[in-house]
């Protein structure tokens, strides 16, 4: 009995070691897992390892940073060309986007070009020749590995491929120059025409007065804007209205404000004559020609006919103003007065014929 008693307590006991020892084998939460998570907590939770990956970060994003500096000094003329494209588009969608807005104002919003400030109607007027400039490249540049020719090509003839967004302070002035001397060059075609129509109007009234301001400008003098004035009516009814001037007449004055030979020749001209009058009624609007920049100054009167190069700005302010004082008084019917002041009142400014016949001699 002693003896069963101690085999059943020696059983009970092993069953007992071996259930805790199974157990704390097959147990999920051993010490060997415990363990486990306590090293990668150590691992990847350490301040040296925090340091170190910040070090790696930040010498990394300093690469970066200098990565533009490395690649100017190892290719300089390709960073070159990649800067100006990349600035030049940028500037020319961010105007094209605000040309669309102006459009959308004019056309669905119902405003007017009286709402706009000066910098918009200059934009208004500028932006399609911009977009007709660009349009060639921007098109074949989708053509699979265009790039690579087209960009260079551009760049080296900036003037015949690219638009004023892409052009440096240096090439916007010369630029500017180059094209207002191919529009001066028609001035003498169109004062030839306003004198064909003389002897037409023999029995106006306005004759003596009209042939007065001729023979000013053929005597090298500029007339006064009330003199110009006085003879509107020639303008309004007579031989000089858009609808009434001949063809070569039209084609001359299209090409001296910048407009292309297509399609409504007289429609635009028309249209060219209300931007130009809506440009004059916004620098009225805003506190007159007396508190626009040199900057401003010079492009005002690049867009009207003048050449502004080696002129005071005092001189400027007084060919402007005499400039306003006849837009001024221009309404609907006389917009072709208008769209002949850079001949009456530009002809004989002595920088236009410097840059006219100087530029032929040399």
């Amino acid at each position: 009995m002693a003896c069963r008693t101690i085999f059943n307590f020696t059983t009970l006991r092993k069953k007992i070691l071996l259930t805790s020892s199974c157990g704390a084998y097959f147990n999920p939460t051993c010490l060997y897992c415990t363990s486990n998570a306590s090293s990668r907590r150590n691992i990847y939770k350490t301040e040296e390892v925090k340091k170190f990956r910040f070090f790696v970060l930040q010498h990394y994003l300093d690469y970066l940073k200098s990565y533009n500096a490395i690649l100017e000094k190892k290719f300089p003329g390709a960073m070159q060309v990649y800067r100006v494209f990349m600035d030049g588009m940028k500037d020319f969608f961010t105007d094209l986007k605000l040309y669309i807005k102006l459009v959308h104002n004019l056309n669905i919003a119902g405003k007017n070009l009286e709402t706009f400030n000066v910098k918009e109607v200059e934009l208004y007027e500028q932006m399609p020749k911009d977009m007709r400039r660009i349009a060639p490249l921007l098109i074949l540049s989708i053509l699979p590995l265009a790039n690579y020719v087209l960009f260079p090509i551009a760049y080296y003839f900036p003037r015949h491929l690219l638009c004023r967004h892409f052009w440096n302070l240096q090439q916007k002035s010369e630029f500017s120059i180059i094209l207002l001397r191919k529009r001066l060059v028609h001035n003498k075609p169109i004062f030839r025409h306003l004198q064909l129509q003389l002897p037409k109007l023999k029995e106006n009234l306005l004759h003596k007065k009209w042939s007065e301001v001729l023979g000013l400008i053929g005597s090298g003098l500029q007339p006064q804007p009330q003199q110009i004035l006085s003879c509107m009516d020639l303008f309004v009814n007579g031989p000089y209205h858009i609808m009434y001037i001949s063809g070569n007449h039209v084609k001359h004055l299209l090409k001296m404000h910048e407009l292309h030979m297509g399609w409504f020749r007289r429609t635009r001209l028309g249209d060219r004559a209300i931007i130009l009058q809506a440009m004059d009624q916004a620098i009225i609007r805003e506190g007159g020609v007396e508190v626009l920049s040199t900057d401003s100054l010079r492009n005002a009167c690049l867009i009207r006919g003048l050449n502004p190069m080696n002129m005071k700005n005092d001189d400027m302010v007084i060919w402007l103003k005499r400039w306003i004082a006849v837009s001024c008084e221009i309404d609907k019917n006389s917009l072709s007065l208008l769209l002949h002041c850079p001949v009456l009142l530009g002809y004989n400014e002595p920088t236009n014929w410097q840059l006219i016949y100087f530029t032929k001699r040399t």
